[in-house]
């Protein structure tokens, strides 16, 4: 298990970088593979929705990668996300569409054939449509400016960004100033 990829990989292109995430255990295997890194990154155990309460407008860009499909309330979070995020700030979320290709590879492949995930990680009625996701920014005032695909290509090991969001995308947008 690793934590704060994301994180990791912005603090090393010099980025100033906070990260969350609810579980205590996620956070310390971050903190760890941070600190085994000499990377300086600042982590907290909290929810979106707590941390914007305390920290609402600090920051220039929020990420959300891959976390809206497995929360009850995804508008909530990206209402925190909004709040977050200086006016003129960068929103970028990742997710999984609502298909039949998506459950296909997100849940069969990846969870029951090929065992890269835990079974039960996704519930397909929980993967979000672009649409959607475009309408709750919308509704937080976030001014959607992209959507692209993420695919991932498991014989060099890496993703990689193309035009088809059929299962797993990226969504950018930046919060309108009042």
């Amino acid at each position: 298990m690793r934590g704060g990829i994301l994180a990791e990989a912005m603090a090393r292109k010099g980025a100033s970088v906070t990260g969350l995430d609810a579980s205590e255990d996620a956070i310390s295997v971050a903190c760890v593979h941070g600190r085994q890194s000499d990377l300086v990154i600042d982590y907290f155990v909290t929810t979106p929705e707590k941390f914007a309460n305390q920290q609402a407008g600090s920051f220039d860009v929020v990420t959300c990668m891959e976390l809206l499909e497995h929360v009850p309330d995804p508008e909530s979070v990206i209402a925190a996300c909004a709040k977050l995020v200086k006016p003129g700030g960068h929103v970028i979320f990742s997710t999984v569409n609502r298909t039949p290709r998506a459950y296909a590879l997100a849940v069969l492949a990846a969870e029951y054939l090929f065992r890269l995930l835990p079974r039960g990680t996704h519930d397909y009625a929980q993967f979000i449509r672009p649409s959607e996701l475009a309408a709750w920014c919308r509704r937080q005032h976030l001014s959607v400016r992209h959507i692209t695909g993420l695919i991932y290509l498991p014989l060099l090991d890496t993703c990689a960004l193309s035009r088809n969001t059929d299962i797993n995308y990226l969504l950018h947008a930046v919060l309108v100033a009042d």
